[in-house]
């Protein structure tokens, strides 16, 4: 279920999808453009569930789960997706996935991701903006799996 009211989350838009798609930007700047849709609050000590979040992912992740780094959140995530909304990723940004080559755990999360960020668009009746504020830009990782500095490993 994703959350009804956010309060100044970051824009979403078309170019910003392209860059996470592309892998120009951090996983952690990914991850907290859904938390703060799940409703997770920003604290001192990291991001934690607030009132809003769903009680599925406050229960199963009382702290903001690493969506990039670790399968089961991005399994959940993958799930949480409403089956009508499956396609947007392919519908509205005409992504059909990675070349063989380019087939890593954190690139396919970052796709799960914005297909996500998509849906919850959708539900909340907003239209996908064509530009908006960029993350810092980061240049592709040299090495893929890896990520970039900072990135936490994938498991």
């Amino acid at each position: 279920m994703l959350p009804i009211h956010v309060s100044d989350p970051w824009p979403l838009s078309r170019a910003l999808f392209q860059q996470i798609l592309e892998d120009r930007c951090s996983d952690q700047f990914v991850c907290e453009r859904i938390w703060e849709r799940l409703g997770y609050l920003a604290g001192d000590d990291g991001w934690h569930a607030g009132p809003d979040t769903p009680a599925v992912w406050s229960e199963a992740f009382p702290n903001a789960p690493e969506l990039i780094a670790e399968r089961p959140p991005s399994v959940q995530l993958t799930r949480s997706i409403p089956k009508e909304h499956k396609q947007l990723l392919k519908q509205q940004l005409g992504f059909t996935g990675y070349r063989i080559g380019e087939l890593y755990p954190r690139r396919t999360r970052r796709a799960t991701a914005v297909s996500w960020l998509l849906a919850w668009l959708r539900q909340q009746g907003e239209p996908l903006a064509e530009t908006g504020p960029l993350a810092p830009g980061l240049a592709v990782p040299e090495n893929p799996v890896a990520g970039h500095p900072g990135d936490r490993p994938v498991r």
